[in-house]
Formats: C-alpha cells, sequence, structure tokens
C-alpha cells in the first residue's frame, strides 16, 4: 500500500536493560530485534523510518547495512520523549509519500504478521483515523478506556495514574496504524496530558484520547498474541526467548 509508510520508534538507548547499545539491536535468536521489526515490516515498507538517538545511529546503520536493509534513519538529538520522536518522521524522505503511518516500538521482537495485517485491514476498512493492537492483561501497564458502547475513549500509562500495581486490563502493545496528518498536528498542539508527570517528557498515548473525543475514528482491536507483549525493558522480559 503506497500510502502506508512504516516508522520504528527506535532511539531507547538500552540503559535499564544495562545494554553498551540501542536495545532495538539486542540479537533474539541471533537476530536483532530492529531486523526482525523491519523483516515484519517489508509488506507495508520496505525502506522504514527508523528513530535513533545521535550516539545509536552508527551502531543501527551498521547492523541495518549488514543485513540488507535499507532504511531511513532520523536523529532524535535529545530523549524528549515518544510524541518528539514521531514528529521527527517529518524529517524523513517517506514523509511526503506518507498518507498513514505505520508506527511500531523498536524493542518489541516478537509482533506477529497476522496482528500487524488485522490492523492494516480493519484500518482501511473502517476508514479509520487512528488503530491500533490491544490485548487483555493480568498486569496492564497501559490502559484502554472504553465508554459504555464499547468505543475508545482513551490510552494511558499506569504511571501517570499514580498506580503503584498494575491491575488487570486491556493494554496497547505498541503497534498503530494512523492518518499522517491527524496525529502529527494533535502532536503540536498543546493538549492534556502531553507532557508526562512522571517524566515531564511529551508523551503519545495521550493523543488517542483527544481524537477520540473530536468524534475522529479510533479503534482498538483486543487481537494481540501472548508474543506480540514481548518487549525488551528489562533483561528477564526475554530471558526465556533467547
Amino acid at each position: 500500500m503506497a500510502d502506508i509508510r512504516a516508522l520504528v520508534a527506535a532511539a531507547g538507548r538500552g540503559s535499564r536493560s544495562g545494554l553498551p547499545y540501542p536495545k532495538t539491536l539486542f540479537p533474539i535468536q541471533d537476530k536483532p530485534i530492529l531486523i526482525r521489526i523491519s523483516e515484519l515490516l517489508a509488506p507495508y515498507d520496505k525502506s522504514p523510518t527508523v528513530i535513533v538517538s545521535p550516539e545509536g545511529a552508527g551502531p543501527v546503520r551498521e547492523c541495518l547495512d549488514a543485513a540488507g536493509v535499507e532504511a531511513h534513519l532520523v536523529e532524535q538529538p535529545a530523549p524528549r520523549g515518544m510524541g518528539d520522536a514521531v514528529l521527527r518522521f517529518e524529517q524523513s524522505p517517506a514523509f511526503k509519500s506518507a498518507e498513514n503511518v505505520l508506527l511500531v516500538w523498536g524493542d518489541i521482537p516478537f509482533i506477529q504478521p497476522e496482528t500487524v495485517a488485522a490492523v492494516v485491514t480493519a484500518h482501511v476498512a473502517h476508514e479509520n483515523d487512528f488503530t491500533f493492537a490491544t490485548r487483555l492483561v493480568d498486569a496492564a501497564y497501559t490502559v484502554v478506556s472504553r465508554d459504555a458502547a464499547g468505543a475508545v475513549t482513551g490510552v494511558v500509562e499506569t504511571r501517570e495514574l499514580g498506580i503503584a500495581e498494575p491491575q488487570a486490563g486491556e493494554r496497547e502493545i505498541g503497534l498503530f496504524l494512523f492518518r499522517k496528518q491527524v496525529v502529527l498536528d494533535a502532536l503540536r498542539e498543546e493538549l492534556d496530558g502531553k507532557r508526562g508527570r512522571a517524566t515531564g517528557e511529551h508523551g503519545f498515548l495521550y493523543v488517542i484520547g483527544h481524537l477520540a473525543a473530536r468524534g475522529l475514528r479510533v479503534e482498538a482491536l483486543p487481537l494481540a498474541t501472548e508474543s506480540d507483549l514481548v518487549s525488551l525493558n528489562s533483561m528477564k522480559d526475554v530471558h526465556g526467548y533467547l
């Protein structure tokens, strides 16, 4: 689909994981996470845009070149949050040709092709403005809220709610598809929730609630698998998959 361009948020420095290099380069079963994600996204965009830190740009480029993967690298000069990272997409050569952006967090190694395909199919068929995959879990570190009719009303991180121990609920998995201009315009606005209370950084998930409140088409698909949920925040998260 020519109007879908892929964006990988991979500026994470790997410090929480104890890594001396970007965590997106961590090998899972002998293949770096970033290469796994690039292969996953290839049916939709063979040259994804990857947001990197200045110090991570070199290692990321070396990894991609070694695997024969083409990508546009865009630097996020300072760790100012995921919203800031997404806005950096404007600097990519892919920006002008994109109507929709397929966004993936750069630390999730086992997103399934069927999950991506379901998100893309629903987004196009339902003419959505924002579509994302979710799963019901015992400990939801991000929480999807819905109204009585089941429509999405927002998504928030539990740390922003001041919840010490996450409870059971529906969470997003780090896979989103959205209309480029609608979301980037919202990210530029000074909206409630833009700056994280816990971090002070420019977030991303807060935008979902604002889009829903404006009557735009927002759909959450509770079809993610257990594999989709795996992410590298600390080494224990992926210990059983090495």
